[in-house]
């Protein structure tokens, strides 16, 4: 950590994956995805304004400053790069590292970070299919969208799962759902009803709770 709070950096990490680098995020979102009190973000909110970590603006939200924005990629690198020393070193589930990975964020270095890349193999995404920021704060975006916006015969690649609940990932790599796997809409039921996937494990029908959660990278047509 470099001068601040542990805490501190789990919300600024927490801002830059909502997006808080480029615009304003809604306090009540920013509160959800970290299980904490609209109270709790509104006494943080003024601590990391008055250290110059964040702009808020009425109406608006907040956003992450320059400042905030290299503690915020910071975290997230720390955070991903244990996730994925943790999968690919140590035998985790890709169920199970997140909360293991939140601890050894709040204690990682420069130096612990940069043994974890190296031991994982320098991985580019963790084992959710995020992109790792380099050390130099420096991140490629995927060109990915959500499943339940492409529409039946699309090809393409599963390129992220964006979900923590420990329960719906163990099913999605039951059923083959993994960053990386090819896959084929074969039908979507209208209504916003549930979509047909062809995976190379096989078949399976997934609803639109997951598929709004899962990130694809589809192939362009001929």
């Amino acid at each position: 950590m470099t001068g601040i709070t542990a805490s501190q950096a789990a919300y600024l990490g927490e801002l830059f994956r909502l997006g808080g680098e480029s615009e304003f995020i809604h306090p009540g979102s920013w509160a959800e995805t970290l299980q904490v009190s609209p109270a709790a973000v509104s006494r943080m909110s003024r601590r990391l304004e008055r250290a110059g970590l964040i702009e808020r603006s009425p109406y608006r939200g907040v956003r992450l400053t320059g400042p905030g924005r290299t503690e915020g990629v910071r975290a997230v690198r720390a955070h991903r790069l244990a996730e994925a020393y943790l999968v690919r070193v140590l035998g985790y589930g890709w169920h199970e590292a997140h909360e293991t990975a939140d601890r050894l964020g709040e204690i990682a270095d420069e130096t612990l970070v940069a043994r974890m890349e190296a031991h994982a193999g320098y991985p580019r995404r963790c084992p959710h299919g995020e992109p790792i920021p380099r050390a130099d704060g420096t991140i490629d975006v995927p060109k990915d969208v959500p499943l339940d916006t492409v529409a039946a015969g699309s090809t393409g690649r599963i390129s992220r799962v964006r979900v923590r609940d420990s329960e719906r990932l163990e099913y999605l790599e039951l059923k083959g759902v993994l960053p990386g796997s090819a896959f084929r809409v074969e039908s979507r039921a209208p209504f916003e009803g549930p979509m047909r996937l062809a995976l190379p494990t096989g078949e399976c029908v997934l609803g639109q709770e997951l598929t709004r959660v899962i990130w694809v990278e589809v192939d362009q047509p001929l």
